[in-house]
């Protein structure tokens, strides 16, 4: 069964949280597929993960490339899985629709914002909709320092 979580931000921004967890992904030996809203966020996510950290690095590319199916973190707008990720991430409002859409999966992560009334709301609708259909869920937030608490 698929296991959902939903992370709370309310210190630091996704760019900030989004590389440990994805890293964490990896050291794991999971493919990934970071979903977002648009391209342009595609591409400021893409440009972000060659630089945030000069010590460290994350193998990752947009969709659209020829090489798209071989990244082992895959940056998408798409529902589409070519990367056969077993990690499914959700920002920005990304959704993958009805909950049937998440059983190919170990893991979902939905990332939102907690300053934004919109996402917490929409956060709920989907934890509601998920655990309705039977997933196991969690909930983690974002304590000052910037560490996750599970609090659900």
């Amino acid at each position: 069964m698929t296991e959902v979580l939903f992370y709370h931000m309310l210190s630091r921004t996704l760019e900030q949280a989004l590389p440990p967890l994805l890293a964490k992904c990896l050291e794991r030996g999971w493919r990934v597929a970071v979903q977002a809203t648009s391209e342009e966020r595609v591409a400021a996510l893409d440009a972000h993960l060659w630089t945030f950290d000069e010590e460290s690095f994350l193998p990752h590319g947009p969709a659209g490339e020829r090489d798209a199916a071989d990244q082992p973190i895959l940056l998408t707008t798409s529902a589409a899985n070519p990367n056969g990720a077993a990690v499914r991430f959700l920002v920005d409002g990304a959704d993958l629709g009805e909950a049937a859409a998440y059983a190919p999966y170990v893991r979902a992560v939905f990332l939102f914002d907690g300053h934004d009334e919109d996402a917490v709301a929409a956060a709920r609708v989907r934890w509601t909709m998920l655990k309705a259909a039977g997933f196991e869920v969690a909930y983690w937030r974002q304590s000052e320092a910037g560490r996750w608490e599970r609090k659900g």
